[in-house]
């Protein structure tokens, strides 16, 4: 029996989690091994410095410079408020004067003698990270982060577009044929997670938006509709990092796919749960996806971990992830061990799998992952 490993999606009812939180640049963690934290507690905190900004402040007083630095009343490292003085000069027995004022708040980093220019460097930007699921301090990685451990239930889509956020799970409707529609959102969905079945329509996606929903997670989406939410195509690099109200995650793909049932009944077991969510995804690596994580209280006997891959045997669950059958779900009836020319002319192994509507498919082992459960 041919064997392979893949990269798998994860979805579980019930497993151990962990997520690394790690500052920009190093600074302070603000917790430790064993300490007990809520999805919004600050971890780490730190600060990126400022930018330097350049006062000509000879240019603006009209002098040469020797004479601009004889006017400054500012020293290398004090501090500056946008508006202060910081040179002038009178002339016309004292009745004339100029000024050069700082348009910045910030600090004086440098003063040169051969321009007679002023260095401000503007106040630092503080950054926090915060714990993002509620769980245990189980690492602490000096000066950087922290990794939370938690027990509870997974849920990996196969992509997303929106940054981390909390909410309560709501699911509005009633199957996974279901989409989630303008109709059936309203104020008292704002701040939540909604589940929908077979996917959401623009209308709903622009609603749910205007209204401050957290999150949707649903089988699918048309692309176009994708597309005029974000405002912008779908690019190839790292989602995550869009500037929209609403983070998505699709568990199946683009178009109208009903969402897999199991993740629909696991979802929906967890409908008035707080999750935490993350639209991020990395297609082409398959290092990041998107996630829904419920923190749960752990079982006695749980010994189960996240884990990134596993075998891909027949039987195995698998969804695809590449046209034409992008999204779909099948169970994987055979491995043939001989090598395959495929479309593309290069030479593969490949799968037999049987998809939902009973077809039998052929295709690259590449193009598939695994559905842990």
């Amino acid at each position: 029996m041919g064997t392979a490993y893949t990269p798998g999606l994860k979805i579980s009812s019930g497993t151990i989690i962990n997520k690394t939180r790690r500052l920009p640049l190093k600074g302070q963690v603000l917790v430790k091994v064993g300490d007990k934290v809520e999805s919004g507690t600050i971890v780490a905190r730190t600060e990126i410095p400022g930018v330097m900004q350049t006062i000509r402040v000879a240019e603006i007083l009209g002098l040469e410079p020797p004479d601009a630095l004889a006017a400054l009343n500012i020293k290398q490292g004090d501090k500056v408020e946008a508006g202060q003085v910081m040179a002038m000069t009178k002339s016309f027995f004292g009745l004339l004067k100029s000024e050069c004022k700082s348009p910045y708040n910030g600090t004086v980093e440098l003063i040169t003698s051969a321009t007679g220019h002023v260095g401000v460097r503007l106040k630092p930007l503080p950054v926090e990270v915060d714990a993002y699921i509620k769980g245990t301090i189980s690492e602490v990685i000096p000066d950087e982060g922290v990794v939370v451990q938690t027990y509870g239930a997974l849920v990996q889509g196969i992509f997303g577009v929106g940054g981390e956020r909390t909410g309560k799970i709501v699911v509005p409707t009633h199957s996974i044929s279901d989409a989630l529609t303008e109709d059936i959102i309203n104020e008292s969905h704002a701040g939540q997670v909604l589940i929908g079945g077979a996917g959401v329509t623009l209308g709903a996606l622009k609603k749910a938006a205007s209204i401050g929903v957290n999150g949707i997670v649903v089988g699918a989406i048309v692309d176009t509709d994708l597309i005029e939410y974000l405002g912008h195509d779908i690019g190839v690099a790292i989602t995550g990092q869009e500037d929209i109200p609403t983070t998505l995650i699709l568990t199946e793909g683009f178009g109208s796919i009903q969402m897999a049932e199991r993740t629909y009944k696991l979802l929906k077991s967890l409908e008035g749960r707080t999750v935490s969510i993350n639209g991020a995804t990395q297609i082409r690596a398959g290092v990041i996806r998107p996630e829904v994580v419920a923190s749960l209280d752990e079982p006695a006997n749980s010994g189960e971990s996240e884990s990134s891959s596993q075998s891909l045997e027949t039987g195995s669950t698998v969804r695809i992830i590449r046209e034409p059958y992008f999204g779909a779900l099948g169970t994987v009836t055979k491995l043939p061990p001989e090598l395959v020319e495929v479309e593309s002319g290069a030479v593969v192994r490949v799968l037999e799998a049987e998809l939902g509507d009973g077809k039998i498919v052929s295709v690259p082992r590449a193009n598939v992952e695994i559905i842990e459960t």
